[in-house]
């Protein structure tokens, strides 16, 4: 503004917003000390006293200080203070040049421990690039255009996958935006604006409940809302639903053979979504999600309320999400999972952070966890069998002191270059992960058959089309997304690849 005057509105404020209201869980969440757990500090503790006991007692009973100082020099902790964190700090080197960034040892610790993933739904184990597929009006008083128009000026500015996904229809299809006096964004419910002076809400069935929207005529005029495997968006003023817009968000092609490696490695996947119910378990099913794993219309509030409910439970959880409504869940899991391209909030957040944005990546990132676990207990064993078998040597024979140190730092040295085998990366990572261009082969071949599919699909809509006529007089209409070229976007059957999966 160069002149005049601005008059800002505030409703609410600071933790009375849903904004604030997210920070706020995030504040409760429990704090955790980012370092590996001290097993060198464990175990050197508890055999201090033991050795020097044992020493003074041989020293004792023998009378040789030779013997005695034999036994007091096969120290345990030194050697695994020293293995450990070389193991830890050779596993976030190889997880860095795998494009997995891992805040610290204590995230590495936690993941090799998980049972348990929770997955946000919308741009974690989906595209994040929806399409609509379908625009549903009630009335002869609003469009097609009317609607997507009324929905893409409300939801413009937001970087959720579905308002782009809006936006971009409308801007492909030549819909001019109308002038907003007035806009809201309410977290987990959808937008409230003001547009060409007159009150809408654009969102979920929940902000049209909020707002004592009745949807009963809509979903009577249009069953597929509640029936299909959609996605919705309602629009409506502030006394009536007008219409909805239907929309699809494919899950990644790798979304699948990612909850299929971990079901083999005994991991338990659930899934969170903002969709209601008949939706998500469909996206479920096509990933191989359990519907007793799926919960629907999940608020910021109700996902950490599913986090702590399977962590009381006793499971080890790690979170996997990318938005500002994941950022508390993150917040309280056992071990937070975002990816590079997540909001601010939701990135800084997360213990983990998957540069690539390929949620293949996690499964590299739980592998390198487990192998790294797996070396620092080969090196405790490494410094304390070959010490606890010349202690007990050294009281039943004697045991020179420099035999006694060789054994000591000799142990504490191999622990050391076993530390290393991190660097060398985990062993049995399935082809997907390691190999890129396996995903994007099968990327090309799906592109491929659904552009058949949908070929066909408008051939055989078109035929119908000419035969049945046009809609009834009602006034209510459901179309097919406008498309650029003039053509109805549909897509075709899914397509699986047996041959991507590994035993």
């Amino acid at each position: 503004m160069v002149d005049g005057t601005i008059r800002i509105k505030v409703e609410r404020t600071g933790e009375n917003t849903r904004a604030g209201l997210v920070v706020a869980l995030m504040k409760a969440a429990p704090v955790h000390d980012t370092r590996i757990e001290n097993y060198a500090q464990k175990i050197g503790n508890q055999a201090v006293l033991p050795t020097l006991f044992l020493g003074g007692a041989v020293w004792a009973a023998t009378g040789s200080a030779a013997r005695g100082i034999s036994l007091i020099t096969l120290d345990f902790g030194t050697g695994i203070r020293v293995s450990v964190p070389t193991a830890i700090l050779s596993a976030l080197t190889y997880a860095a040049r795998q494009g997995v960034f891992i805040r610290s040892g204590r995230a590495i610790e936690m993941l090799a421990r998980v049972d348990t993933i929770v997955f946000d739904k919308t741009g974690t184990l989906t595209q994040g690039h929806a399409e609509v597929v379908e625009i549903c009006t009630l009335n002869r008083k609003y469009s097609d255009a009317d609607i997507l128009a009324i929905a893409a000026t409300a939801e413009q500015g937001l970087t959720h996958p579905v308002a782009e996904a809006i936006v971009r229809h409308a801007s492909e299809n030549g819909i001019d935006l109308r002038e907003c006096e007035d806009w809201d964004y309410l977290v987990g419910f959808g937008i409230s604006a003001r547009i060409d002076q007159q009150p809408v809400y654009v969102g979920s069935g929940r902000l049209m409940e909020k707002q004592t929207i009745d949807l009963s005529k809509l979903h009577r005029t249009h069953p597929e809302i509640t029936t299909g495997g959609s996605s919705v968006v309602y629009v409506s003023t502030d006394r009536e639903a007008i219409g909805a817009i239907l929309y699809r968000d494919p899950p990644r092609l790798e979304s699948k053979l990612v909850i299929d490696d971990l079901h083999r490695e005994g991991i338990n996947p659930f899934m969170l979504s903002g969709d209601v119910q008949p939706v998500a378990e469909a996206i479920a099913a096509e990933l191989g999600i359990p519907p007793q794993n799926v919960y629907a219309e999940a608020f910021p509030e109700r996902k950490v309320e599913v986090v702590k409910s399977i962590h009381d439970s006793g499971k080890t959880i790690a979170f996997v999400g990318d938005g500002i409504n994941d950022s508390a869940a993150l917040a309280h899991a056992d071990v937070s999972i975002s990816f590079a391209s997540a909001t601010d909030m939701a990135r800084e957040t997360a213990d983990i952070v998957l540069m690539d944005d390929n949620i293949a990546s996690l499964i590299m990132a739980i592998r390198i966890a487990k192998q790294t676990m797996d070396v620092v207990w080969q090196n405790t064993a490494i410094v304390a069998v070959p010490n606890l078998g010349a202690m007990i040597l050294g009281v039943i024979f004697v045991l020179d002191p420099v035999l006694a140190v060789a054994i000591n730092n000799g142990s504490a040295i191999l622990a050391e270059l076993n530390g290393l085998r991190p660097l060398l990366g985990p062993d049995n990572v399935p082809d997907f992960v390691k190999d890129p261009t396996i995903l994007q082969k099968a990327s090309v071949e799906i592109s491929n058959t659904s552009a058949d599919s949908a070929e066909a699909a408008r051939s055989a809509s078109n035929s119908s089309n000419s035969s049945n006529g046009s809609n009834g007089s009602n006034g209510t209409h459901s179309s097919k997304a406008i498309s650029s070229n003039g053509s109805d976007r549909d897509s075709g059957e899914p397509v699986t690849f047996e041959d991507l999966r590994v035993s």
